[in-house]
């Protein structure tokens, strides 16, 4: 009885243990098909490439203003004020939207909505037995599959970071104008405290992060079972796994960054 209790306990552990190291193997096994030739998957990473373009450029530009204009934005310009230093609020916008609000809604939006779809694509192959039928005809599904979309997503995820940064800041302005305070000091302290490290290590986070959201969702995709009620299970395991992907990924990246560079610091000059 004691033995099953434990068994039972155990499972759970031994099940996620297995899941991460199926998506490490999956990692290996798409990096090496995407530089090992041949390169038949031309037309469908660029599929793929537009496909995600054209469904997520609007959620985000809508996530990122709103992000940015009400969290990092109203609260700490409101919070500033207090102090009588409302012209800081632009430093603490470097900190925010550079560092994590904007790769954070960046990767979100492209997992909830490109690797989604993925997911659901994927599944529905296994589903319906195309991928076993691939491999009964030669094709690599690897190769021809999941590395289009794992360039795709790492390519879109990090052009979309800027376009999240540009839209951020954005609502960063807004707020200062909302509060009736001048533009300029905005700048200034924006300017003084961004740094060059800033700005690529958020372009290749976020680069990162979308290479974590291709392959969590391609793994569970292309391991689907029980139908179209499986495919949906396993497109809601992907947006959770993915996004815990990300945050522990961002905790180590950020603190590894940190450590690597000593002159960016976390207080707003």
């Amino acid at each position: 009885m004691i033995r099953a209790v434990a068994d039972r306990g155990y499972a759970p552990i031994r099940g996620l243990l297995e899941e991460v190291g199926n998506m490490m193997i999956l990692t290996g096994k798409t990096l090496v098909s995407a530089v090992r030739p041949p390169y038949p998957y031309g037309s469908e990473f660029v599929g793929q490439f537009m496909f995600a373009l054209r469904l997520c450029w609007f959620p985000l530009l809508i996530s990122t203003i709103a992000f940015g204009y009400e969290a990092p934005g109203l609260q700490a310009i409101n919070f500033l004020l207090l102090f009588g230093a409302p012209d800081r609020l632009g430093g603490f916008f470097v900190l925010a939207s550079i560092r994590e609000f904007a790769p954070f809604v960046d990767a979100i939006v492209l997992a909830g909505v490109a690797g989604t779809a993925i997911t659901a694509d994927l599944g529905a192959r296994k589903i319906r037995e195309e991928l076993d039928a691939l491999q009964v005809l030669g094709v690599d599904p690897i190769k021809n599959l999941v590395v289009p979309r794992f360039l795709a997503l790492m390519l879109v995820t990090g052009l979309f970071d800027i376009y999240a940064l540009i839209f951020g800041i954005f609502g960063g302005i807004l707020a200062t104008i909302v509060n009736h305070e001048p533009l300029g000091p905005f700048f200034a302290t924006f300017f003084n405290n961004a740094e060059t490290t800033d700005l690529w290590g958020s372009v290749v986070k976020t680069t990162l992060f979308g290479a974590i959201i291709a392959v969590v969702c391609c793994y569970k995709g292309m391991t689907a079972s029980g139908g179209a009620e499986g495919v949906g299970r396993a497109v809601n395991q992907a947006v959770v796994i993915a996004f815990l992907g990300i945050f522990a990924f961002n905790y180590a990246f950020t603190q590894t960054l940190l450590a690597t560079h000593p002159e960016i610091t976390t207080i707003p000059r």
